[in-house]
């Protein structure tokens, strides 16, 4: 079973920028957030269907301000697709699973 991994500002370059082999999702996110929260079961679900084929990360923008600052993350939560290290694509706020599998599936 796999688990979404906790991303730190020390963590993030080995964790996402540096993976060559799958597509990663990164989800800005706080404690506080209620959106956040809403979104994490899916978030997990994810992780576990896509097992072997996508890394899924969090970053908390409380306690990681440096990542959050160099991506210019203003809303959370923010969803962001990495590939071979770049940002490919971002989404804001609430995503349904079926959503967030589509766009995930363009990365595959």
């Amino acid at each position: 079973m796999s688990a979404v991994i906790n991303v730190t500002d020390d963590t993030f370059a080995q964790e996402v920028k540096e993976e060559k082999n799958i597509p990663v999702l990164v989800d800005f996110w706080a404690g506080w957030c209620a959106p956040c929260r809403m979104i994490a079961p899916v978030l997990d679900a994810i992780a576990q269907e896509y097992e072997g084929r996508l890394k899924v990360c969090k970053v908390d923008v409380d306690k990681n301000s440096k990542t959050s600052a160099e991506y210019g993350i203003m809303s959370i939560p923010t969803l962001v697709i990495f590939k071979d290290g770049e940002e490919k694509e971002r989404l804001i706020g609430v995503q349904s699973q079926e959503n967030l599998k589509k766009v995930i599936d363009n990365y595959l």
